[in-house]
């Protein structure tokens, strides 16, 4: 009774697992971000608009089919379920579902195909291991960014203190001069702030320069040092998986060549038997004769 269900769990399988299939499915999700863009223009589309309906339509059948395949393909809905990007997936298909022509529930359908697009990210697994890396590394740099709310509370501080009879939008009060220095270190027009301090402090470049120092450059690259070391490690990680899965077919196929081996010995064994048996025969029946 299982024979046929496991021979429909493979097909489905080896579909999911084609190369062509997930190049097709990366181009349809690729196409429905088009289509999203392509809504927004409403009157240069307007023309199209039923055209746009129907594909996103196709679109949608498409994403449903995909996903009761690779279910299909598990041959579980709890071992599907079990990992994360397989639930991301579901919900976005399901959520997509949601129909176009009610007009209360519009907004919230086109919102939810956008979402669409980030099914990029669950199909290819650079992308996974690059959003792995950015979501473990939040941890480690909410640290430096707490360092980096001292530094810049501190001299938000003195530069409400200092600089506040020189331009009082800028320094009047210590989250407004947070707001200035947020924009000096982002390199916004910040030297006209420094030229209006000069012209009464001219020591001023000393505050500035070594908030950018601390800001722009220490900060910044103890930011891109804790990204590069979780990306390091998942990299690692996914070299890891990745090798385990090839060990994983080689020790399948080594098992399935060995059965079949043991499959050809028995069958050498039993033919070699019956060939003693009929030679027996023949020559108890000359002796007989």
């Amino acid at each position: 009774m299982n024979q046929p269900f496991d021979t429909w769990q493979q097909r489905f399988e080896t579909l999911r697992s084609n190369k062509f299939f997930e190049a097709f499915v990366i181009a349809i999700i690729v196409i429905s971000a088009l289509v999203i863009g392509a809504k927004t223009y409403e009157e240069e589309t307007s023309r199209f608009e039923q055209w746009l309906l129907y594909l996103d339509l196709a679109i949608t059948v498409f994403f449903l089919v995909e996903i009761l395949i690779r279910i299909a393909a598990e041959g579980s809905l709890i071992r599907f379920f079990r990992r994360g990007w397989n639930v991301f997936d579901f919900v976005i298909v399901t959520a997509s579902l949601i129909p176009m022509d009610d007009s209360e529930m519009v907004l919230l359908a086109r919102l939810l195909r956008i979402f669409r697009v980030l099914r990029l990210v669950s199909m290819i697994p650079e992308l996974q291991m690059l959003l792995s890396a950015l979501v473990k590394s939040i941890p480690r740099m909410g640290y430096v960014v707490l360092l980096m709310f001292i530094i810049f509370y501190i001299y938000a501080a003195i530069g409400s203190f200092l600089f506040a009879d020189v331009d009082s939008f800028l320094w009047g009060n210590i989250s407004i001069s947070i707001l200035t220095l947020f924009r000096i270190a982002t390199f916004e027009d910040w030297t006209d702030i420094l030229y209006a301090t000069q012209e009464v402090y001219a020591w001023s470049w000393i505050y500035y320069l070594t908030f950018i120092f601390l800001t722009a450059f220490i900060f910044l690259n103890m930011m891109i040092g804790i990204v590069l070391d979780v990306m390091q490690k998942e990299s690692a990680a996914l070299d890891v998986l990745t090798n385990g899965e090839d060990v994983d077919e080689t020790h399948a196929l080594r098992n399935e060549v060995s059965e079949m081996r043991s499959q050809l010995d028995r069958m050498e064994a039993a033919l070699s038997g019956q060939r003693a048996d009929n030679a027996r025969t023949d020559i108890d029946k000359n002796r007989q004769d």
